[in-house]
């Protein structure tokens, strides 16, 4: 006996991703439904060799469902996730307006998944960041072994965690670039991105950092350890998919590089390949579709007593968000729900 799941947003980029998964890694299924605004109802939707077509999220009932996977914005999620939730059915929410509800575990399985227990206070589990999923499962492992201090992190992010449009108008302006009489000034970006790079994601704070880095730091405290301290600059970046990050790191005790690349070797979801010549690391390109989160550029830092950098990267759409959902739909139905 399988489970009976519903894709909310599932005409978006993480929606479709989502769907693509749940049936590349065989969930157990027994029945599905793709939900999303009613200007999309009847919008047909792959999932494996099936074909389905979308229905009205406002008026469905999720009554008998096990699990919603949420793929749309907060203002949607606060209408729709707590309606899911009283009618018993166990949400993963991709957006940002439970991550920090001390009632709502926020889970990257790899690194925190017994917190999974924690989703009965509100039928709600949320998922992190995309740009936090892929550090985390790399600092989990080194932080068992020496202990976290500090984090210093630039994220290097592509225009897919902007969604469709952040796609739309790289494209369009990578276009117009070459034809002058075909201007196309930027709407979803506050600076032109075609060519450039942007320190600006999501809204400015009060202290100068923006939102995406508060995110950021808030959230590896949340699912790693409240106790590191964590600085982040977040830049947007010409990339369709695939966010890459530099990391540095400063331990309590001293860990080895060699050590250190053995650690995430074993590591459950990383990849190293980390070959001093040539092409010997990971760019976004060449991570897209893959599940794994990609480590590269070991090595120590000598500025600190105990410094290692790093170079992180990951498909955002898969790691980032649609395969850390369905990730935690398999803890979820593993520890807790038990059908399947």
């Amino acid at each position: 006996m399988g489970y009976r799941v519903a894709i909310v947003g599932a005409t978006g980029n993480v929606g479709r991703e989502i769907l693509n998964i749940l049936a590349e890694r065989e969930f157990p299924v027994d029945e599905i439904v793709a939900l999303a605004s009613r200007k999309s109802m009847g919008t047909e939707i792959s999932f494996g060799d099936k074909t389905l077509k979308c229905k009205d999220l406002e008026t469905f009932d999720f009554t008998g469902w096990d699990i919603a996977l949420f793929a749309v914005g907060s203002e949607a999620t606060k209408i729709y996730a707590p309606k899911a939730a009283a009618s018993g059915c166990v949400v993963i929410d991709n957006s940002s307006l439970y991550r920090y509800d001390p009632d709502v575990p926020l889970i990257v399985p790899e690194v925190n998944a017994d917190a999974v227990v924690g989703y009965t206070k509100k039928m709600i589990i949320a998922n992190p960041n995309c740009s936090t999923a892929q550090m985390v499962v790399a600092l989990k492992p080194l932080h068992d072994r020496a202990r976290i201090k500090r984090v210093v992190v630039s994220t290097y992010q592509s225009v897919s965690g902007a969604g469709k449009e952040g796609i739309d108008e790289l494209w369009d302006q990578t276009k117009s670039i070459y034809n002058p009489t075909d201007d196309k000034p930027a709407k979803k970006f506050t600076k032109q991105i075609a060519f450039n790079v942007i320190p600006h994601i999501d809204v400015f704070l009060d202290d100068g950092s923006t939102k995406e880095e508060w995110k950021m730091v808030a959230e590896t405290k949340k699912i790693l350890d409240k106790n590191i301290k964590v600085t982040a600059t977040c830049v947007r970046v010409p990339v369709f998919v695939g966010h890459s990050e530099s990391i540095n790191i400063e331990f309590e005790e001293f860990l080895d590089e060699q050590e250190a690349r053995d650690i995430l070797r074993e590591a459950p979801g990383i990849m190293v390949i980390d070959k001093r010549e040539d092409g010997g690391y990971v760019t976004p390109v060449e991570c897209v579709g893959d599940y794994a989160t990609f480590i590269s550029r070991i090595r120590q830092d000598s500025t600190v007593d105990n410094g290692i950098s790093l170079w992180c990267v990951s498909d955002n759409l898969r790691k980032g968000a649609a395969l850390n959902a369905v990730q935690i739909a398999e803890v979820l139905g593993q520890r807790c729900l038990k059908k399947g």
